[in-house]
């Protein structure tokens, strides 16, 4: 038995003739018939109902016929998975983003890639840092895009850098900094900074660049978003550092938050893709950093 018989087989079964189904496999009928009545005799029963005008399936022929059809869709997996192989600018591509970043760059990039590789399908995943890691090494994700550092949890992997992003403050337009045009480290002096929950890099980002301010505070509140402390914002209840990308999604107009840049060196963090050193795609993850350097190039704030 092998896979020719079976496409000989299933074809009978949707053709419902012999001679039909030869043609369509591009076969002799003599041919097509006598590997099908082999196929009988390997499997020791009897699976098409030979008629003058036309074949049926016995009841066990229609069950071989169902396993079939799965093994032969097996087969172009199989084949598909190989030319991804061949060709590492096609097949799918399971993209793995975190949460302050996914909402904000996917809107950027996701059209200049379908655009230039066109044989590319993205699967996309968003979830905190330490979750596409373990996805990642797992081999469940292909690449993911994280904000660096993160100290001592890239072994095995290799990041690119794509672009840095800067932090802004954001406050609500009626704080006593909102009509700053530039922010320095001393303007925080005895302020409270609202931050996302644990488990969100950007909280040690945003906390760690503020090292510089003096006796700092924590919001007792901790947020699940960046969308969640932005309505915290506009309702006067909190003040904290915005991702340039984030500042303003979409356009939103009628927002009550100031953005306001740090003078001198502002703080910063960089975007990365993130993959496995071991795996045979780099030239794709090449390629997809290139467009999203080539994406982000001259939006507000965003340096290379």
């Amino acid at each position: 038995m092998n896979i020719r018989d079976l496409e000989y087989l299933v074809a009978v079964a949707e053709l419902g003739h012999f001679g039909k189904a030869a043609t369509a496999c591009f076969v002799s009928q003599p041919t097509l018939s006598a590997q099908l009545k082999k196929l009988e005799e390997f499997l020791g029963c009897q699976l098409i109902e030979r008629g003058q005008k036309k074949a049926l399936m016995t009841q066990v022929g229609q069950e071989v016929v169902q396993h079939a059809r799965q093994l032969l869709d097996q087969r172009v997996m199989i084949q598909s998975i190989a030319r991804d192989y061949q060709d590492p600018l096609a097949g799918q591509l399971k993209l793995g983003l975190i949460p302050t970043i996914a909402p904000f760059l996917l809107p950027v990039i996701t059209k200049p890639i379908k655009k230039q590789l066109t044989n590319l399908t993205l699967a996309l995943y968003e979830s905190k840092t330490q979750d596409l890691l373990v996805e990642l090494r797992a081999g469940k994700l292909d690449l993911i895009v994280l904000a660096l550092p993160l100290e001592d949890q890239l072994d095995g992997l290799t990041a690119l850098k794509s672009y840095s992003e800067e932090f802004y403050l954001a406050v609500h337009c009626e704080h006593s900094l909102a009509d700053k045009k530039e922010v320095k480290w001393r303007d925080l002096n005895e302020q409270t900074l609202a931050l996302l929950g644990e488990g969100h890099c950007m909280r040690d980002h945003a906390w760690d660049a503020c090292s510089l301010a003096k006796n700092l505070k924590k919001s007792d509140y901790a947020a699940t978003s960046l969308e969640t402390l932005r309505y915290m914002i506009e309702a006067g209840e909190a003040t904290t550092l915005m991702p340039a990308l984030a500042k303003n999604p979409g356009g939103r107009k009628g927002s009550q938050i100031n953005y306001i840049p740090f003078a001198g060196n502002p703080p910063a963090r960089d975007i990365c893709l993130v993959f496995r050193k071991s795996c045979h795609r780099v030239d794709l993850f090449e390629r997809i950093n290139e467009i999203v350097k080539a994406s982000v190039l001259g939006l507000p704030l965003i340096g290379p």
